[in-house]
């Protein structure tokens, strides 16, 4: 019977009124008091362009924020300028390289990426030079971002585990955990300030926000120096969970998003068994292992300790590169107005943000073709 009326409400306008009151019917009276009103002007032509996850990645600049595992630390081949102590250690092998060789930007790279630095860091040092959330314009297409390790402190946490005394003392590892859930649930407020501070000024472009790898295999054979099976799991633990609280800050961005009809996007990268088979443990490790001192020294933990090789970051770019062409599991759009504004000439001067003495606007196409974003004093002021 519903069916029959609809076919007569397509094809008699006067039977509208019977298919109304017999939706009345079926519903127990839900239904409208009246006609919608009439689409707008204005929503008829979308402010938006719905584009492809690639185009939504690549009509501006890219720009690539983080901590050492974007920097590139422990993957050799380092900007001169940043291998240095208390250097950024930004690595031609880092990820975002490769990601800026696989993909035809209508802009360029502009590579920030700091080892040591912290998210509570790209927070203070919003509005100076040195920051780099400041490096983000508003036309800037892609950002990665990946950064944490540092505020949860993973490092020193991993130095606690391997030098203990007794060395074989089993619970100097787990009894960090309360310390660590503390870390992490004050990171994941700080996630979500530095994540709406990216939007704020680049609401178009497309952020990749990354999770860590797993640093041990997913069944440990055996001991690992120092640390035993159940410290490795315990490790591994970790970085899951952490993963799980960036990945749910991610979320609760993108949704906000897409539920007030933006552009953009904020998408999580999962790169957790990104070294899977070839964990620090393994013949042919993807990662730096334990630095070892001079005769008597004992173990050193060396700042690239844990980190990723070259082959490291290869498979991390594989990662980034699947996200770039699949995108996330929803439509993408960009402002009309900023695809039709931008050139590439705005693009070169926008690159390295406001801030940037070698990069600032007022220099001009020319001022900022002489210099790299690795120049600037950002990157020699260390993480």
């Amino acid at each position: 019977m519903l069916v029959l009326s609809l076919i007569v409400m397509l094809t008699v306008p006067a039977g509208r009124d019977s298919l109304r009151s017999l939706w009345c019917e079926i519903t127990g009276g839900v239904c409208p008091a009246e006609d919608l009103p009439p689409i707008t002007e204005e929503e008829q032509a979308d402010w938006r362009e719905r584009v492809s996850p690639q185009d939504g990645a690549l009509w501006g600049n890219y720009v690539a924020l983080g901590d050492s595992y974007s920097s590139g630390d422990g993957a050799g081949d380092y900007a001169p300028e940043t291998a240095v102590p208390g250097g950024c250690w930004r690595s031609s092998n880092a990820y975002a390289h490769l990601i800026e060789d696989e993909f035809d930007f209508a802009g360029s790279l502009a590579f920030y990426a700091c080892s040591s630095h912290k998210g509570r860091e790209m927070l203070d040092e919003l509005g100076t030079p040195e920051s780099q959330i400041e490096r983000v314009t508003e036309h800037t297409s892609l950002v990665t971002l990946g950064i944490g390790g540092n505020d949860l402190g993973f490092i020193p946490v991993l130095r606690t585990c391997i030098v203990r005394m007794p060395l074989l003392e089993s619970g100097v590892c787990t009894e960090q955990e309360e310390d660590i859930e503390k870390r992490m649930r004050q990171f994941e407020e700080t996630l979500d300030t530095v994540i709406a501070e990216i939007r704020e000024r680049a609401p178009d472009a497309r952020l990749l926000v990354l999770g860590y790898p797993r640093l041990f295999p997913e069944e440990p054979p055996a001991m690992y120096y120092t640390l035993t099976v159940n410290d490795q799991l315990w490790l591994n633990g970790i970085a899951e969970r952490f993963n799980e609280r960036i990945r749910d800050a991610v979320y609760r961005a993108d949704g906000d998003v897409y539920g007030s009809r933006g552009t953009g996007s904020v998408e999580y990268v999962n790169t957790f068994s990104a070294l899977a088979g070839h964990e620090v443990s393994a013949e042919d490790a993807w990662l730096n292992g334990i630095v070892l001192g001079r005769f008597g020294e004992g173990l050193k933990v060396d700042r690239a300790t844990f980190h990723p090789t070259a082959q490291g970051q290869m498979s991390i770019a594989e990662r980034v590169r699947l996200q770039i062409v699949e995108g996330p599991e929803r439509v993408l759009y960009v402002s009309r107005e900023t695809l039709e504004r931008v050139d590439e000439s705005l693009l070169h001067t926008e690159l390295g943000g406001p801030l940037d003495p070698v990069h600032a606007p007022s220099g001009g196409p020319s001022d900022a073709a002489s210099a790299s974003p690795s120049e600037s004093p950002v990157n020699e002021a260390g993480g």
